[in-house]
């Protein structure tokens, strides 16, 4: 009935990752999971299939969940789980061995033999002489033995199907590793793509101060040739636009660095021509706490990989403490020998392996399990912990974002008016250059901070994503 019950689980565990090992594709995951796996026939993406398109931060995205090798990774170890669950379950089922063996051997037999010779004219023998020889010859005998053993675990008091149980989760848990990867990948494009658009906002708005700057030169130039203008103006006028454009290189180069970060992460060359789509735009948003964390708490690869782990280690810990009892084995053999002919045999057995001390590794051992489910547990509430965290910094940071986007759209329109008013002073004769720099300065703070703070929104609500689960 053992056996029996043994081979259902096999059969379970065939149905239910079976298919997939075909082809070494993961097995598709059952309805209601939060896991998508990629279909087999899936193209990985070249440098050509990007290169002249304008990427959505979706289809950047979908690019990097498909040809990323952090996740093929991941998927690889997963197949190998599924194969300890395999090798867990290998010694419910029977053993067979075969073997045959032949032997030959060579025997040197040795015969000594003693010759007496007497003397016809002597009456007595003492006067009679021997001779002793020795023969050797060889003695070849050979032997062949064929045999086929066969065993069953009959009853273990349950400690193979426990530890099938604990592969099993972890197979599970590796299945969330997946999952998670995928999160992460998708996070990251999102921010580098992000970036990208922050830096190329940020060369545009220091772009236009270099033209404000070159416009206020050539006004302080002319002004002090007409001799209504002191040196001084003209050389502040020329340091201006030389640290404005100081500003465009800067900006430029982090555009450049981000673009390698997105093609990174989208598993492609770091010199793929990528382009994007600008979606720097403000979308506000309202945020519930309660809802969230709990969406948080069933979607977080990470909270499921903790209580999985408890279900492993629980398993564990059975099978430790099954290891104090005795295990049922049958067996049986059939073979022949030939020496010099061939004689048939086979035999039945039951035997009864019982480890009665073992200098207490199996204590030890047990003790080690209950720790273990102990601390798994422990980790279950950590999880929780980190996991409202994630969600509270996250929405801190989307409503901080939002906020600072209405005040920095407010602090703009203020500065371009600042900033005409001070050009036209300037152009008058009734503001130094002074006055006119520190106008054009505000105007592109308040413009980079306008654009900092939508791209840290976006981030914030990628982050808060994350932190929730999705992807």
């Amino acid at each position: 009935m053992k056996s029996l019950g043994a081979l259902a689980v096999l059969v379970t565990c065939i149905v239910r990752v079976g298919p997939a090992l075909a082809a070494d594709q993961p097995a598709p995951m059952a309805q209601g999971s939060t896991l998508t796996i990629f279909p087999p026939d899936t193209r990985p993406v070249s440098p050509a299939d990007v290169a002249g398109r304008v990427l959505t931060v979706d289809e950047a995205v979908a690019i990097a969940l498909s040809t990323q090798p952090d996740i093929l990774a991941r998927l690889n170890d997963y197949a190998a789980a599924r194969y300890r669950v395999a090798q867990a379950m290998s010694p419910l089922l029977p053993q067979v061995i075969g073997s045959a063996g032949s032997t030959m051997s060579q025997q040197t037999v040795t015969e000594t033999s003693r010759t007496l010779f007497f003397d016809h004219r002597r009456v007595n023998r003492a006067g009679s002489k021997s001779t002793i020889s020795s023969v050797s010859t060889p003695s070849f005998s050979e032997a062949f033995l064929a045999q086929v053993s066969l065993s069953q675990l009959l009853f273990d008091f349950g400690k193979n199907l426990a530890a099938t149980d604990a592969a099993r989760r972890l197979a599970d848990v590796a299945l969330e590793d997946i999952e998670l990867q995928r999160q992460l990948v998708a996070l990251s494009v999102r921010e580098a793509f992000t970036n990208i658009l922050l830096s190329e906002r940020l060369t545009r708005v220091n772009q236009q101060a270099v033209q404000r700057a070159q416009l206020n030169l050539r006004a302080a130039t002319r002004a002090f040739e007409v001799g209504l203008r002191a040196e001084s103006d003209v050389a502040r006028a020329e340091v201006d636009a030389a640290n404005a454009e100081v500003e465009v290189i800067r900006s430029t180069n982090a555009a450049r660095l981000a673009l390698a970060a997105l093609n990174t992460a989208m598993g492609l060359h770091v010199n793929t021509p990528t382009r994007v789509q600008d979606n720097l735009e403000y979308e506000p948003g309202t945020f519930d706490r309660t809802v969230l964390f709990a969406e948080s708490l069933r979607k977080r690869p990470e909270y499921r990989q903790a209580k999985l782990r408890v279900e492993a280690t629980d398993a564990l810990e059975r099978q430790a403490f099954r290891s104090f009892f005795p295990d049922i084995v049958g067996s049986g053999s059939y073979g022949g020998s030939q020496f010099p002919s061939l004689n048939e045999d086979w035999s039945l057995g039951l035997s009864l392996q019982w480890t009665i001390f073992d200098g207490g590794a199996n204590t030890a051992r047990y003790q080690e399990a209950k720790s273990n489910a102990r601390a798994a547990r422990a980790r279950v509430l950590s999880s929780e912990l980190e996991i409202s965290r994630d969600v509270e910094q996250a929405v801190v940071s989307a409503e901080e974002a939002q906020a600072r986007i209405r005040a920095a759209g407010v602090s703009v329109k203020a500065a371009e008016r600042n900033y005409r008013f001070a050009e036209g002073r300037f152009r008058a004769g009734l503001a130094t250059i002074i006055d006119l720099a520190d106008a054009q300065f505000s105007l592109t703070q308040a413009q980079n901070l306008e654009a900092q703070a939508l791209s840290d929104y976006r981030i914030a609500l990628y982050r808060l994503d994350r932190a929730v689960g999705r992807r």
